[in-house]
């Protein structure tokens, strides 16, 4: 099967600059007024955009791999020019007409099949009772220490937000130099934000959970009057007049907001506009993307919690490769209003924790639909943690097992200790990577202005498997294969839909590109959480191998987080969560701290 990164990376460039600007006269329909009455008819509006020929569509033919007759090509190089003329006027004129950045396609993708029940029953939210010792001594024990137990250190008033921000800001300034994961340090906003929250503690209005917990976001969420930067060259004096949804939500949960997080520009990879967010476990490795701050920081143990953003890998990837919890919610259940769009039927936010409790919390605080986002939706979030995990039936794929790595067996085996039940599954061998023709439609649209007006050869990375070339290639995507692509989509979640009827989640490896691209497209939540460690030999990166450019290699190899991936049903993060956190508990490496931070 061909990889995700084998197909962006082999991709053609396509027609770029074949055609020319001259305009043409129409040879048919011209000028020529229809009696009144009259319907209407394809092919007689006026000719608009540059000359084609049949040598023009002779070469489209080899990117859509289909023929034409000499007559056939004749025929639709005469015609193109009015039959296609209004799928140029929008851009081209004289009629032409912008299409706002909030403006989201009529087209809306719903992950619930029709005559499938979805999601839980009623809402139920159930944390933990963990016995939380006295506040530590150590500001670092303080600084790596899980919501669940800083929250616990506020509310009975042993720390003060303030004291927690200001441990916070300090590792900021003296790390971020080596991690490069903050776009923009709030020290005096977050100051602001703790004082008010120790004096409504202090007063007895106690928010919940999140109170007084200082956050990080990663920079694709509107933060009014703070600049809000994608992580890209073109939008580094963006500033927002309005916050996003989840921000919005997290203020009212008393949550303080510390730092704009880095990101991989434009949401791919580790490589910002301020260079590359490095892995706190290994310094000489990217931390992988794009939710690189919010994975690096949390790790090093920067900020309490982040939110993150996954289209297809954003949050599992970066917390594989830096050890934290990563829960990428079920598609439509956290708004996403005033965050920077990629994908519409693809994006989402969620949570990056220490824990999976924590991410759970979060969850919690920014669940439910707002009407800013078109594929918002109600939903129930129930979440349990003292209910049993014994007879849960988890799903895998027995071949992936076997070509994974004795941490997946390993947490494999934990599952069935704790009284879950293993079971196999399969799929159908499809061209699941056919379906990222539409993240690379989407992805191009809703950055169309970058494109064309060259901004995006301002970004840093400009290799091919970058967004610049891959939003020009783009261009030449086939409107009728993106339909089909969308088909087959439903085709693929109706046979997910299937798979998950029969169990109740699925255990898989994190980084296992079918289940990226399968998961991603059909909006099933995830949990991905660290389970065990590898050892490398060499530094691993998100982008394409460049020969000329090896990555660092190490001997003897060096030793790393490593963890799997829970895949839920549609709605149920409370499932993958008590199954998470149960094996949590039994692999007991959470905790552990990566040496230096």
């Amino acid at each position: 099967m061909t990889t995700r990164r084998q197909f962006i990376t082999h991709a053609p460039l396509g027609l770029l600059g074949l055609a020319v600007a001259s305009r043409i006269e129409a040879k048919t329909g011209e000028g020529v007024k229809p009696p009144p009455g009259a319907p209407g008819a394809f092919n007689t509006a006026p000719a608009v955009g540059p000359k084609v020929t049949p040598a023009t569509f002779a070469e489209a033919e080899k990117l859509e791999q289909v023929e034409l007759t000499a007559a056939q090509r004749e025929m639709a190089a005469t015609s193109w020019p009015t039959s296609m003329a209004g799928m140029l006027e929008r851009r081209t004129g004289p009629r032409k007409i912008a299409l706002q950045e909030n403006l989201a396609p009529a087209t809306v993708w719903n992950p619930i099949l029709p005559g499938h029940p979805v999601g839980p029953a009623h809402d139920r939210f159930v944390a933990s009772k963990i016995r939380v010792g006295a506040l530590p001594d150590s500001d670092e024990d303080i600084a790596f220490a899980p919501v669940t137990h800083l929250s616990h250190w506020i509310r009975s008033r042993q720390l003060t937000s303030t004291r927690l921000t200001q441990i916070y800001i300090a590792r900021i300034k003296r790390f971020d130099p080596e991690l490069r994961c903050v776009i923009t340090l709030l020290d005096d906003h977050a100051l602001a934000q703790a004082a008010k929250a120790d004096q409504e503690i202090a007063a007895g209005k106690y928010r919940g959970p999140l109170h007084g917990i200082p956050w990080g976001a990663k920079d694709l969420l509107d933060t009014a009057g703070i600049r809000t930067t994608y992580g890209a060259e073109p939008f580094r004096h963006r500033v927002p007049r309005e916050d996003a949804a989840v921000v919005t939500r997290l203020n009212a949960a008393g949550a303080v907001l510390l730092a704009k997080l880095s990101m991989g520009a434009l949401a791919l990879n580790d490589i910002w506009f301020g260079g590359q967010t490095m892995n706190p476990w290994l310094l000489q490795e990217g931390a992988s993307g794009s939710s690189a701050g919010p994975a690096a920081a949390t790790a090093a143990g920067l900020v309490g919690f982040a939110i993150g953003s996954e289209t297809q890998g954003s949050i599992i990837s970066p917390s594989m490769r830096c050890g934290v919890t990563g829960l990428r919610p079920t598609y439509g259940r956290v708004p996403r209003n005033g965050a920077m769009t990629l994908c519409w039927t693809l994006d989402k936010l969620g949570p990056m924790a220490r824990s999976v409790e924590d991410t759970m919390l979060v969850l919690h605080a920014i669940t439910g639909p707002d009407l800013g986002d078109v594929a918002s939706v109600p939903s129930r979030l129930d979440y349990d943690a003292a209910l049993p995990v014994q007879g849960l039936k988890v799903g895998y794929f027995p071949g992936w097992m076997k070509d994974a790595t004795e941490v997946d067996r390993a947490s494999l085996a934990a599952m069935r200790k704790l009284g879950m039940v293993p079971t196999e599954v399969s799929l159908p061998d499809w061209p699941y990577d056919s379906l990222n023709l539409m993240l690379f439609a989407e992805a191009a649209a809703a950055f169309e202005e970058l494109t064309l007006s060259g901004k995006a050869d301002e970004l840093t990375m400009q290799v091919p498997d970058a967004w610049p070339n891959l939003f020009r290639e783009a261009r030449f995507l086939s409107a009728v294969d993106f339909v089909q692509a969308d088909r087959l989509r439903r085709k693929v979640a109706v046979e997910m839909a299937k798979l998950m009827s029969g169990v109740d989640l699925l255990l898989v490896p994190s980084l296992r590109e079918e289940m990226l691209v399968i998961a991603n497209n059909t909006g099933q939540p995830s949990l991905t959480l660290r389970t065990g460690f590898v050892q490398v030999s060499q530094a691993r990166s998100d982008w394409a191998p460049d020969p000329q450019h090896p990555l660092p290699t190490f001997s003897p190899p060096r030793r790393v987080p490593y963890g799997v991936t829970l895949i839920g049903r549609l709605f149920e993060e409370g499932t993958i969560a008590r199954a998470g956190l149960a094996l949590e508990r039994e692999m007991n490496v959470a905790s552990e701290r990566p040496s230096g931070f």
